[in-house]
């Protein structure tokens, strides 16, 4: 497994403008859109600072399986479910908001489930310094910078994304994108997505984490009592 040398990895290329990934990237199957968004970086724009994260951690949702928004059927709130894949759907989950992409066919998405702080020559300290003002711990003081993003509404809390604003939208490149940086995960951890209820569909292994960083996601699919084979697999 790679080790994290610091608690911020740090791109060290020349400055320049962030180039977005096209919508065609996310009109894919929701499980390979999954694994392929593992090391990619979700830039927003706000005022002069780009905040920036690294993707850790997903979860992929078909309208045909129970866990899912969109097997409750179409409402005005989940249309952005059934619109083409790269829409953004967002949710209130315990009183954040929470990320989603649409993939391809109607009712299937990405839930961008944790992240961890992107500092490049584009997104310095200084969005850092933004990032961890926007999501103090219930004391009011700084996060441990690797743990500023590690939930579905501590990512959004940290890059400043809310529902009202980014719900049934599509990507604008001058504010909100997800960049290739050239980052891919040596290993990915399949297992079982988090927070679905006995009887919906539980047992499906569509929760995909970047294996370097598994300590630092939602819950450590690596963690004590947790059996390769059993609990999860090693996908290289």
């Amino acid at each position: 497994m790679p080790v994290i040398m610091s608690n911020l990895t740090v791109r060290a290329s020349a400055a320049s403008l962030p180039t977005g990934l096209p919508d065609a990237f996310f009109d894919r199957d929701a499980q390979i859109l999954a694994r392929d968004l593992l090391g990619k970086v979700i830039r927003h724009r706000v005022g002069d600072l780009w905040l920036s994260a690294r993707i850790i951690e997903t979860e992929a949702y078909y309208c045909a399986e129970k866990g899912s928004h969109a097997s409750l059927g179409y409402t005005e709130k989940r249309k952005a479910l059934f619109l083409d894949g790269g829409h953004i759907y967002m949710y209130y989950a315990r009183g954040g908001d929470s990320l989603n992409f649409s993939a391809q066919g109607p009712g299937n998405a990405v839930l961008i489930k944790s992240a961890y702080p992107w500092v490049d020559q584009l997104s310095g300290p200084a969005s850092l310094a933004q990032m961890l003002l926007n999501n103090p711990d219930s004391q009011g003081h700084p996060r441990p910078s690797q743990k500023l993003c590690a939930g579905q509404t501590l990512l959004c809390k940290a890059l400043g994304l809310k529902v009202p604003v980014w719900d049934a939208k599509r990507f604008d490149h001058e504010v909100l994108l997800v960049e290739h940086v050239g980052q891919t995960p040596a290993h990915i951890i399949q297992t079982t997505r988090l927070g679905i209820p006995h009887g919906r569909d539980e047992h499906l292994m569509y929760r995909f984490v970047d294996a370097a960083y598994a300590a630092y996601c939602t819950r450590n699919p690596l963690r004590r009592g947790q059996v390769e084979g059993r609990d999860y697999f090693v996908l290289s």
